[in-house]
């Protein structure tokens, strides 16, 4: 039997995000198809001569990777999720954020990631991440690992334009639970309730959200918790939203599926997107969807899907505007539902391992 450790950040659960259901799921997946699999958070002691092959998740995390492929020395694949926050950082973040407009991309998540370590938010388990930095460390994980799991080959171009190397890649599709997520044609949906699934955080966006919807005929709803340091943010959307916005902490995944069916729209006007789980679970249960034009959105959804400009409040309600009045679209669920489902993406993993083990 096959033995593997799914590696992620050490607040995978503490601070949910898509990567906690993206690893979650994998792991439950896999193992329905026969492999051992065990998820540990960076920040723990593993036993590695337990494992045939290491699987590591968020390449833009580097220094959590970098001190367990030193000391274990076993092969390793890398699901890179690779979020580009560029954008949001060098031109919408404000006070002392806006400093970071003035570093390159790989500058700013190096002053992030020590920034994390210093307030205490996260452990620095490698301290060869200090000298090196964030481009150095990410090269080196790309130069040495067997294969690397891109979430589209948007994702994956995206990726070789930024760090240049010579790697193995096989596509895994982000998906969601067909038996959790079914859609209900007889569920009686309200075309103006409009719902944001998501963290609440500046690269989000919901603060040009609630612009673009304060005071209309719309009901907002918006589920999540803020990101531990973007209370400020979340204070500054709570105070400009009108009555119409409604604020819900975060929800299991079986609680968001009355939500889902109860809802017109679903929207996601993020500064960037690889996927957008949420938006997948919410096309499949018969939503709408409004997501952003930033990142690897129209590999996913195609037409299918209404896109709007995140930096522009007047596109976000256009677009929402466009989804409430279309129809449903129901070749975006069956196209969901054959191909981006956490089978499937259990699947094309198994596919990477195998091969890789094949080939030591």
């Amino acid at each position: 039997m096959l033995r593997v450790a799914i590696i992620s950040r050490s607040t995978l659960y503490t601070v949910p995000g898509g990567d906690t259901v993206q690893a979650v799921q994998t792991a439950r997946q896999l193992t329905e198809l026969g492999v051992c699999v065990d998820i540990k958070l960076s920040s723990e002691t593993i036993q590695y001569q337990l494992y045939d092959l290491l699987h590591f998740f968020n390449i833009i995390r580097p220094a959590d990777i970098l001190f367990h492929i030193r000391k274990a020395k076993k092969p390793y694949v890398v699901s890179t999720i690779l979020v580009d926050y560029s954008e949001y950082d060098q031109q919408h973040r404000d006070g002392l954020g806006r400093l970071l407009g003035h570093l390159s991309p790989d500058g700013v998540e190096y002053v992030k990631t020590i920034a994390r370590c210093v307030l205490g938010k996260d452990t620095l388990t490698s301290p060869s991440y200090l000298w090196r930095g964030q481009r150095r460390s990410i090269l080196h994980i790309l130069d040495r690992a067997q294969m690397i799991l891109p979430n589209s080959r948007s994702e994956y171009r995206r990726l070789m334009k930024a760090y240049p190397c010579d790697v193995k890649y096989q596509v895994v599709p982000n998906g969601i639970d067909p038996q959790l997520f079914q859609y209900d044609g007889n569920a009686e949906r309200d075309n103006n309730l409009v719902i944001c699934v998501a963290r609440i955080e500046g690269i989000k966006n919901q603060l040009n959200l609630i612009r673009a919807l304060n005071n209309t005929r719309f009901k907002l709803i918006l589920i999540g918790n803020h990101s531990p340091n973007q209370a400020g943010y979340y204070y500054e959307c709570r105070n400009i939203a009108a009555a119409n916005i409604e604020f819900i902490d975060h929800l299991p995944q079986p609680e968001l599926v009355d939500y889902y069916s109860r809802a017109g729209v679903h929207v996601l006007p993020s500064w960037f997107e690889t996927t957008g789980l949420s938006s997948l679970e919410a096309a499949a249960m018969g939503c709408n969807v409004v997501i952003t034009d930033k990142g690897d959105t129209r590999e996913y959804f195609g037409d299918d899907a209404f896109y709007a400009d995140p930096a522009d409040a007047h596109s976000i309600r256009k677009a929402i505007e466009q989804a409430c009045a279309a129809g449903h679209k129901p070749n975006l669920r069956e196209k969901i539902l054959q191909k981006y489902t956490w089978a499937q993406a259990a699947n094309c993993t198994l596919a990477a391992y195998q091969q890789i083990v094949q080939s030591l």
